[in-house]
This record gives structure tokens, sequence and C-alpha cells, in this order.
């Protein structure tokens, strides 16, 4: 035993030596330079090949499994909390006299939010990345059905007489109207992009809900996103209010008088030169004030400051009395707290002009913004008691629930979920990627480009200085861990290049990442991102006859007048599976006149259906246009031969890819003998 002790320990320092004097150090070197793309980050094998994994014991091992609440709700004598945990698929339903979880109930996959009946006998949650609904009975503590929703379920509000439930679907950009004593969805509603709040009039006539993406546009023009109004009783839409210059409006909350319905929103820059981050000139993050008394117009207010931004305003709520309102701003972890009748009075007194000027004015937010709260990591919902005294909100990243004292803004209780008290590496690259603070002056995080790690839908002018415009087409981060290189141009050959120097450089005019930082930002980029299951198009894996016909056009070798297709430019070439590209830089005959002369990365095409705009500035609204418009000089794969039914089916074959992960025990895909094309 003492000999095979005496080897082992001899083994390791002959190895030791090896690799400190023996030119495999140098080539470690060499690789860890060429992979983070400086000089002087350390040494380190464990950065990439141990928090970078995504399978095995070992990712089990160093990672851990955490609640991340996400969204709550108070009972009326708020003595229980019911809060979602989103990374456990979770109702957690607190106990806020003892700080104690009293239990965890399993819902569906992704949960977005909660309600309580008003008897608060049940709990309605809408499980995001399921299309349904849970019905919990809360004497029983269980599930009792799932209700069948749109694509994408997030807030959920009740009808007046509680007998219909309004269910906000973010993928599918509508609202299910959902009888309760018939357990169906009985009407589907039409919103705007990409809904995630609601709330219903305090008459109980109407109902609003705001949407996250804007609409569609030609760049250069101003991006507008939409509320849409509908009347409760009809169970139809009224109008779509368009509010101008804004997008993100992730929530939406009326005053108790109803006179006013608040929303959150950012108003970015995205038109101007992103160089220019440093002169303020980026992104807002603010308020919009929907009068209802007048002609519903949209008044917009900055909760920024000239040095100091709050970006990512998420949720919001108003006190019983109408007097303040608190919003989350989870890139900062702050609450504001806002005067409703300081804004009352500054509307009152403005003219048009001035409260259009109003909505770009830094200084102003200082005449309604009383209290900055500071929280924990990441404030994502909100909640008030009954009675208004009490503020309860979701502190995502950091597994908490906090209190504050709506009168004095002081924290008076903190509920701990119980969660790991160990931050992993991808965790705390989590906490960077939605945090703000390596931007300049907290302009905005990580995330809030890439809301949810996907895209906001906008087009941003990337040229630096001298340089003209270089248009870009905001990429998602979802599946990208196996898809480098990187940017429109593939000029970046790791996520370490990415996000490192180039990142400080262009986008956030600040220091670079520290080293610790960049490795964990890196291992959540790599390892924490998740793409949704493409339920809309393809639920199952198995393909419908369209999607087949689709398919094989996509992978053919001749077209339709028995041609051969040149290898490089039939569709499969440069997009094969699994993830649908081939790594490559190509010319698609795409550049527009203000681009430098380059070649463009293959992106995948993984949930293509859920990233319009297309191509790499954005300038096809939709898949079709990327042929029909564009595309036209065969360059970019064949279709000039299809007929429009044929390029549907190639279109609805697109729409239907997903994530590999889902494919797994896919075997009928590949079922394509009778729909070979001619």
């Amino acid at each position: 035993m003492k000999k095979y002790s005496f080897l082992m320990i001899f083994g390791v320092i002959f190895i030791a030596i090896l690799i400190i004097y023996s030119p495999v150090r140098q080539l470690a070197r060499a690789h860890v330079n060429y992979e983070t793309a400086v000089k002087d980050h350390p040494l380190s094998c464990t950065s990439c090949h141990l928090y970078n994994q995504n399978d095995g014991f070992i990712t089990k091992f160093i990672n851990e499994d955490y609640y991340s609440p996400f969204n709550l709700v108070v009972s009326k004598d708020s003595k229980k909390v019911y809060v979602i945990a989103q990374d456990a698929d979770l109702l957690m339903i607190l106990d806020t006299e003892n700080n104690r979880v009293l239990n965890k109930i399993k819902v569906g996959e992704h949960p977005h939010s909660v309600i309580l009946s008003k008897n608060e006998q049940f709990a309605y949650v809408s499980n995001q990345w399921e299309d349904s609904v849970s019905v919990i009975d809360l004497k029983l503590s269980k599930e009792l059905f799932k209700l069948k929703t749109g694509n994408g379920p997030a807030e959920l509000s009740l009808s007046p007489d509680g007998n219909f439930l309004y269910v906000v679907n973010t993928f599918s950009s509508d609202l299910s109207v959902i009888d309760l004593t018939k357990k169906i969805e009985v009407k589907r509603l039409i919103t705007g992009s990409n809904p995630t709040g609601i709330a219903i009039e305090p008459n109980g006539k109407n109902l609003l809900v705001s949407a996250r993406r804007a609409n569609i546009d030609n760049y250069g023009e101003l991006i507008s996103s939409d509320i849409t109004l509908i009347d409760i009783n009809k169970q139809s839409v009224i109008k779509k209010i368009n509010v101008k210059s804004a997008y993100m409006l992730e929530n939406i909350a009326y005053t108790p008088s109803g006179d006013f319905a608040i929303t959150t929103l950012i108003r970015p820059k995205n038109n101007i030169p992103s160089i220019q981050v440093e002169q303020g000139w980026m992104m807002n993050h603010g308020i919009g004030i929907i009068d209802q008394k007048g002609e519903g117009n949209v008044v917009q207010f900055l909760i920024d400051e000239p040095n100091s931004f709050y970006s990512d305003p998420f949720d919001i709520v108003i006190t019983p009395d109408g007097k303040k309102a608190f919003v989350s701003s989870s890139g900062v972890d702050v609450i504001s707290v806002i005067s409703i009748d300081s804004v009352r009075a500054i509307i009152s007194k403005a003219s048009p002009e001035l409260l259009k000027k109003y909505s770009n004015n830094l200084g102003i937010s200082s005449k309604y913004v009383v209290k900055r709260i500071k929280t924990g990591a990441n404030p994502k919902g909100l909640a008030l008691s009954a009675d208004g005294k009490k503020l309860f909100i979701a502190e995502q990243l950091q597994d908490r629930i906090l209190v504050i004292n709506t009168a004095t803004y002081e924290i008076i209780n903190s509920i701990d979920l119980q969660g790991p008290k160990k931050i992993t590496v991808a965790r705390r690259g989590r906490i960077l990627f939605n945090n703000a603070s390596h931007t300049f002056q907290n302009q905005y995080a990580c995330y809030t480009c890439h809301p949810d790690t996907h895209e906001d839908g906008l087009i941003y002018n990337m040229g630096g200085a001298g340089m003209g415009r270089n248009l870009t087409n905001t990429m998602t981060l979802r599946d990208i861990s196996e898809t480098g290189p990187y940017k429109w141009t593939g000029t970046n050959h790791s996520i370490y290049k990415q996000d490192g120097i180039r990142f400080s450089t262009f986008l956030t005019r600040t220091e670079a990442f520290s080293h610790s930082d960049l490795d964990a930002l890196v291992a959540y980029i790599r390892t924490g991102i998740k793409n949704p299951p493409n339920l809309i198009y393809n639920p199952t894996g198995e393909h419908t006859d369209s999607q087949l016909r689709g398919k094989a056009i996509f992978e053919r070798s001749k077209n339709n007048f028995g041609t051969l297709i040149p290898k490089n430019n039939r569709c499969v070439t440069c997009h094969p599976a699994p993830y649908f590209t081939n790594l490559k830089l190509a010319d698609v005959s795409t550049l527009g006149t203000s681009d430098d002369s380059t070649l463009f990365d293959t992106p995948h095409l993984i949930n293509i259906d859920a990233s319009p705009p297309y191509l790499h500035d954005g300038r096809a609204k939709t898949l079709e246009e990327i042929w029909t418009v564009y595309g036209t000089d065969e360059k970019h794969g064949v279709v000039n031969d299809l007929s429009k039914i044929e390029l549907n089916e190639l279109v609805d074959y697109l729409k239907s890819i997903r994530a590999p992960k889902y494919n797994k025990d896919d075997s009928k895909n590949s079922q394509l003998t009778h729909y070979k094309s001619k």
C-alpha cells in the first residue's frame, strides 16, 4: 500500500512538472489566449471544461436547483403569499407570519403567473412552456386539472363575476377567454405582439393587454407598440392603443378610480449609433400613462435620472388609495416609488407639446419619483397587501421574497425560500446577465436586448465613429452554445470574445468584465439558457403533411424542372440538422448599401418563427420576404421555381424546426419517401 501511495504521489508530481515546464503549458496558453481573445486570462481548464458542460454527473455536482421566484399574489388577510418558482415548476405557499414555506405544489413547465379565485379556494397558474393553466385546489393542496390555452400563457385575470378566466398568450400574441364553468376556451382575441400584462378596469367594463415587442417596421421609422383595449361583456377587441417610441410594455395596472392605466416601458434609441451610449442615448426606461377619461392618449415619463438609469422596468402595482405606484427595475435591483398625484398635476398643467418633450427629459423624474428602494438580485413580480400597507417583492435571483412598508419604505421582512445557499458559477453569470451595472450609467443589461434570453426584435445601428451604418438585427441567445462563430459577420469565434473586450468597446463603453465575471457569464450562456418547445408548429416532433413536403423542398438537390441545384445553394447545405447551421460564412447577396463588405455567418433556424424580422439588418418582415422580396437573384437558396403553395410549405417546415433536445425520440421526421420533390 505504501509503495502504491508513493507511486501515486510521484505520478502527480511528474505530471505537474510536465505541465509547467513542457510544451504542453505553451499549447494550453495559446489555446486560452485564442478562446478568450486576450493574453492575460488565467490559465484554468475548469473555466471551459468544467463549468461549461451541459450533461453528466459533474454538471449535476457543480450546479444547484434554484427556485427563482417570478410572480406572486397575496391572500386577503396577508397571512399567505403564493409564489411562482419558475425554475422549479412549482407554486410555493408561504406563511408570512412565521416566515416559512408551507407547501410546494407541482405545476406545468416554466410557470409564469398566479391569481386566486375570489373565495381563495382555487389558484390559477399559467404554464408558459406547456400552453396550459393549472387549476389548484388550495384546501387539498393539489392540482385538479389543466385548462388548454394559446401558446405561451403569461398574466391572468378573472372576470368581475368570476366565471371567465382571461389568459394572455405571449408566443401566439393573443388572449384566451376561458369559460370556467365549461372548463374550455371559448374565444381567442388578437392582441399586440408578444403580450404579457393584463389589467381589468375597476368598473369591470374593459380590460387592457400590454405587448412587449414593437410592431415591425422599416429601419429609421420610430418604433411603436400596442396596448389592446377589450370589451369584457362583448368579449371583443375595441381598439389598439399605439404607444410610440416604446416597447417592452411588460405589465400594466389601473388606478382605483380608473382615470389612469399605467404601464412599464422602455424607450430605445436604436436609430442612432450605439456608441452614443456614453451620451445617455441608447435606452431610457419609464412608464406610460393611458388617460381613460380623454381620448386614451399615452403620456410617457422616464424614471431615469441624468446620471443614473433604472433599467428593465418589469412590474407595476398601485396602492388602494391611488396615491403611489411601485415599479420594479430588475436591471438595477431597485423599486421606484412614484407619486401619482404629482403625475396628475404635471399632465393637467402641460400642453401636449410639452408632454411630448417630457418623454425624453431625464431631469423631470425628480418631480414624481419620491423614493428608490434597494432590493436583492433581480426584483420581478410585485404584490400589495389588501390594505396597501405592505409590498411583497419576488427577488428572482435571490430566491427570496422581500416585504416593504409602503409608508416608511423600510424593509420589514424577508422570506427565504430555502433554496441553495451556494451561488454557482452559472448562477453568478445569470445575475450578471440580468444586471446593468457593467454598462455606462446602468443604461441596459444583457437582458434588455435579449429579454428571456431571446432577442428584442429591434434593428440597431452598430457603426462606430466615421464608419457609417452597419445595421444589425438582434440575434437570439437560445441554442448558441454549439453554433459559433458569433455576430452576423462571424468575426467573434467564441462567446468569450463576443462578450469580452468587444462587448465593452462597442456596447457598454465601460471596463470589460473581470476574468472571473466573464467566466461566469459564458458559463451561464452555454449551460443556463433554454429554448422553449415549439408547441405551435411542432408540438410532438411529428410533422404534418405540409411540413413534410416543405422538408423535402428544403433538402432537395434538383429544382422542379429537374435541373441540379449547386450544392452550395441548397437550403440543407448551409442549414443542416441538428442546429440547422453549418457554422460557416457565406455570401447570400444580402449586403445593404450601408454595410461594410463582408460575408455573413449562417444563423441557426431553431424556433425561427419567434424571431422576426429576418436577415442581418431585419429588412425582411416575414420568412416569405426573404425570397419573394430580397432573394429573387437565387443566391440565397433556389426558390423561384416554386409555386406559392410550395413556398408556403417550405415556410411551414421552417416554422416547425425546434431545439435538438426535443428531437431525441423523433423517428417520424425521416419518413419522406412519398413526398420527395420532382
